[in-house]
This record gives C-alpha cells, sequence and structure tokens, in this order.
C-alpha cells in the first residue's frame, strides 16, 4: 500500500513553543583574546560548533569559540534576542549559545544507516565511519522518548485519535522509534527528544561545561564574525565585529579555522572572504531545507491544549516548577510517523509526520489538533545560497504527488477535504497559505563534503579552512539536530587525525 498523497508533501516549522534555553556562560572580557594566537578559532558556538571545540581543546588545542549570540534566560523573555537579527540572516535560526538547537523542538532522532551512505563522494563518512562518533555523542547526550520526570506522556487525545489513520488504515507497524533505527519506512511512535531531566537538553546543556573548565578554551560572546584573513590559500585569522567594532583574532602556527556558524551562515562567511576556488564560491547549489504542510485535524474526543507562557495554566505551570512534568515539560508533538515514496527512476523520497496538541492559525476550537507532513531526503530540489542587499534568499524545496490512500480513518480534517483528490491534494500543498507554508528551517547541505569540503572537512584547494555542521552533510531523512551533532563528533576527530 502506497502512502496517502498527503504524505507527499515536506517539513514542520520548528516549533515556537519550545522549551526555555537554559542560562548560558557569560560573555567574557576582550582584551584577552585579541592578545594571544590560537591553535583552533571555533566560528559559531551552535549544535555543531560547542561541540567541535569541546572536543579540540580536550586534545590540547588552544582553542577561541566565538558566538555572534550572547547569554540568554529563555525564548520567551521580553527583549529576547535568541534569534539572528534580519540584517544578520533572513531566516528563523538561533544566534545563542547553542544555536538553533537552543530554540526548537528538540527533536532527537538518530539518522539511519541509508542517510550516511546516500552520497558515493562521501568517502569516510558512510554508516560504516560513523558509529564511534554516535557512540561518543549518545554519552553525552542521549535520545529519550519519555521527556517527563514523572515517567507520564501528556496531551494524548489527539495521538489516540489520529493514530488511527496510519497505524490501523494505513497499515503503519507502531514501534519504539529508539529501537528501530534503521527502519524509516511505514512507522509510528512517539517522539524521540534530546530532553535531560524534563528539561531542554541539547549542545547548549551538555559540552560547555567541560570545556569551559579548561584553561586553553575561550568562549567569547557578542562576537560577529565578518571574513577570514588570509595568505594565499591559508587562512591566517578572523575579523569579528565586537560592539560594532572591528577586531582581528589570530592563528598560531599550524592553526585551523572552523566554521560552525550553520548552513546559511558559514557559507555567508565563506563568500565574505573569497576562500575557496571561484567556480565553487559561485555554484554553492545543494542548500536544502524541508519543505512542509500543515493538516488542522479535528475530533470530539480529541482536546488541544494552548500554551501561554506570559499566562501559563496554573496547573501545567505548577507541574513544570516543581517536578517537571506536565505540558510544559516537552513541545507539544506527541507523535511521529515514518515514510518512504517510491519514484519512477527507482529513488525514493523520505517523509515525515508529526503530530502536535495545538491549533494552528485559523483552526483555534478546542477539538483541533495540528498534524505537520514534510519531506526530507531525496527529493529532486534544492536551493542556492546567495547574497544580496536583504542577505540570504534561500531556493524553495518543492513536492511531489502520488496517489494512494486519501486519509481513510482520520479524524475530521478541518483544513482540507477528507475525500479530496490527488488533484486537490497538490493544490492545497502548492499554494500558499497558512497551512501551507513550505519552509521548515531545517537548512543543510550547503557545504557537502565531495562538493565543497573534502573528507576531513577541509575547505577545498585551501590550507586550513574548515566546515562542521549542518552544511557539510546531505539531507537527512529524519530531524537534522543529531546528524549535525554526530557530523561534529566525526568532524573534529577527523580534523585532529591532520594535525601533525
Amino acid at each position: 500500500m502506497r502512502l496517502s498523497p498527503a504524505f507527499n508533501v515536506i517539513v514542520t516549522h520548528l516549533n515556537p513553543k519550545a522549551l526555555a534555553a537554559p542560562a548560558c556562560a557569560p560573555a567574557r572580557s576582550s582584551c584577552d583574546w585579541l592578545s594571544q594566537e590560537w591553535d583552533a578559532i571555533v566560528v559559531g558556538a551552535g549544535t555543531a560548533g560547542i561541540n567541535v571545540a569541546d572536543r579540540l581543546c580536550k586534545a590540547g588545542k588552544k582553542t577561541l569559540l566565538l558566538e555572534l549570540g550572547g547569554p540568554h534566560l529563555s525564548t520567551f523573555a521580553k527583549g529576547s534576542t535568541l534569534r539572528c537579527p534580519p540584517d544578520v540572516v533572513a531566516a528563523f535560526q538561533g544566534c545563542a549559545i547553542g544555536g538553533t538547537s537552543a530554540i526548537n523542538a528538540g527533536l532527537y532522532f538518530q539518522p539511519p544507516a541509508s542517510d550516511w551512505d546516500g552520497n558515493r563522494d562521501q568517502g569516510g563518512w558512510r554508516s560504516a565511519d560513523v558509529p564511534p562518533a554516535t557512540e561518543r555523542l549518545l554519552a553525552r547526550q542521549p535520545s529519550v522518548t519519555n521527556y517527563s520526570q514523572g515517567g507520564r506522556f501528556y496531551l494524548q487525545s489527539g495521538n489516540e485519535a489520529a493514530r488511527k489513520w496510519p497505524v490501523d488504515d494505513a497499515g503503519f507497524v507502531d514501534v519504539e522509534i529508539n529501537h528501530e533505527l534503521d527502519n524509516r519506512d511505514r512507522v509510528f511512535g512517539r517522539l524521540a527528544y534530546n530532553y535531560i531531566g524534563g528539561e531542554r537538553g541539547g549542545s547548549a546543556r551538555t559540552y560547555p561545561q567541560t570545556a569551559l573548565a579548561r584553561k586553553n578554551f575561550h568562549l567569547q560572546t557578542g562576537a560577529r564574525v565578518k571574513y577570514i584573513n588570509q595568505v594565499g590559500v591559508a587562512a591566517s585569522g578572523v575579523v569579528a565585529e565586537v560592539d560594532g567594532v572591528p577586531h582581528t583574532a589570530s592563528l598560531a602556527p599550524k592553526g585551523r579555522i572552523i566554521l560552525s556558524a550553520g548552513a546559511l551562515l558559514s557559507p555567508q562567511i565563506l563568500m565574505y572572504s573569497g576562500i575557496g576556488p571561484e567556480e565553487v564560491l559561485q555554484n554553492l547549489e545543494g542548500f536544502f531545507d524541508n519543505p512542509n504542510t500543515y493538516i488542522e485535524l479535528s475530533g470530539r474526543t480529541i482536546r488541544s491544549y494552548t500554551y501561554s507562557y506570559a499566562d501559563p495554566p496554573p496547573r501545567g505551570r505548577d507541574l513544570s516548577l516543581s517536578s517537571r512534568s506536565g505540558p510544559y515539560a516537552f513541545s507539544s508533538q506527541t507523535a511521529v510517523f515514518f515514510g518512504y515514496v517510491s519514484q519512477g527512476d527507482g529513488s525514493r523520497i523520505s517523509v515525515q509526520g508529526t503530530i502536535g496538541s495545538s491549533e494552528f492559525g485559523d483552526y483555534t476550537d478546542n477539538n483541533t489538533i495540528t498534524l505537520n507532513v514534510y519531506g526530507t531526503s531525496g527529493l529532486y530540489s534544492s536551493g542556492r545560497v546567495v547574497l544580496s542587499g536583504d542577505n540570504f534568499a534561500p531556493g524553495p524545496g518543492a513536492a511531489g504527488v502520488q496517489p494512494g490512500v486519501a486519509g481513510r480513518g482520520w479524524p475530521h480534517a478541518a483544513s482540507i477535504a477528507r475525500n479530496s483528490t490527488v488533484e486537490e491534494i497538490y493544490t492545497y500543498i502548492t499554494t500558499w497559505s497558512e497551512c501551507a507554508v513550505g519552509t521548515v528551517n531545517h537548512w543543510s547541505s550547503s557545504c557537502r563534503i565531495g562538493k565543497y569540503a573534502d573528507a576531513d572537512t577541509k575547505a577545498i584547494r585551501t590550507e586550513n579552512f574548515y566546515v562542521v555542521d549542518a552544511s557539510v552533510l546531505l539531507p537527512l531523512s529524519v530531524n537534522p539536530q543529531f546528524g549535525a551533532m554526530v557530523a561534529a563528533e566525526k568532524g573534529a576527530e577527523r580534523l585532529l587525525a591532520t594535525w601533525d
């Protein structure tokens, strides 16, 4: 049985209801880091950058970590600046300790082996090569499905009602997602999160603590790296603005620059610096985001939940504060499903869907929840990172449609008719609306291995310039956070092996 036509869409927005980010290390004095030379300068203290910096300084490398964002307490705090300002990047991206993993929903799925084996140019990064890096990551940041301290699952009415569609009617198998790592075809289960003790985990919660305790490590917040200084094909340091004033941080002999600013900002710095072969700089193609569609589901047994951080419901507030449990112990989604859509040329498109516990847009009654459906890997379309007066103009993804199960056994679909034809579904997902927003901000692949960087993550035809973040990965069939953190572990491992 084929997937429903509605599955051939692509990708859920980073949930604005994501949990608050933990407090981060304060900025240090700018005079110290400017007067020294560094073995490694890591640009970006995000999902990958913190991890890379921690591993490098643990290996004895004198490491400087530069981050545009600063210390923050919560993404919901008044005047919070956890997101990157529009003059930095015209997209939803975290500029904070932890990067976007500090403000997203915290979904944390281990990529299947097929994700690593899909790039024939990706020698040294195949599924047989990454288990040690994956094991190191899981030792620092486990993947959990049981998110609350009390061991309970909350807001389950929508999950129970919607489960009947994929499992009972469409033949999906209900599995323990973390026990079926290589099975991403026609499976349904509870989501995997990066939470620790009922609170957000991720890079900001795990790797900085050990790095900050070392004397050969320095974290400088509020530093916007503009470009890389270079002599020929060798980088000598970076120019970073602090409070609007440019400063130069210098490399020691045999030093390395590592860009870990994300799939949008790493290419931006690259292009501003003019580093790399001209033909590559002019064609940073393959840039990818997961296009998505929302479907609003309504049913008599469904009870939606409205999150409020300014005035939270007393019971939810008290459960969260007293025992790190209740609805505020997770980011609203209650279930996930995965599948593949086979194409005529033998390839296949990966599809992921999540079932939320809240309404969306104009569909606000108490019996409505949101189903997000998005394509992840295998799509024919990708975009290109470009510079413009408005910063980036990322290219859109595209969705394909095939006939299949047309939603039998759903709760009532409020935003699209339950008996819609394939043509009507195609129109629904390709016509802009609140529900068919088309992007989820899961950026990747702009500097992928084999195209811009070699297997050691070194930029092609450069001497000491590396990229280690989601930029180097092919589009994954799951949310990219886990893969980006594996890339950090693997990239640091390979980078350290290049030092004399």
